[in-house]
């Protein structure tokens, strides 16, 4: 059981102080954080959702086992993604 962060992360360093289990370091390959799947909880245990993903700025950058993320688009502004496109066509349009 572990959680994947991948390259949209910008390092901000938001997920790496909330994690109970240390499991978030920076990876100097990648050049942002990544989560060490033998440390990392999933946040069971401790919390009900993982904190990193509560807590990161870009969403869909944080996936779970399966791949999908936990942080989709919408979860920070909670607008729909379909709303979103119509909202920025509409924009561009003007």
């Amino acid at each position: 059981m572990s959680l994947e962060i991948v390259d949209s992360c910008v390092s901000c360093h938001a997920c790496y102080d909330v994690c109970p289990s240390n499991a978030i370091e920076m990876s100097a390959l990648q050049k942002h954080f990544v989560i060490d799947p033998k440390k990392c909880t999933e946040c069971e245990g401790d919390y009900a959702d993982p904190q990193c993903a509560s807590i990161c700025p870009i969403e869909e950058t944080i996936l779970n086992a399966s791949g999908i993320p936990i942080n989709p688009l919408g979860s920070l502004t909670g607008i729909p993604p379909e709303k979103m496109e119509e909202v920025m066509r509409e924009i561009q349009a003007r």
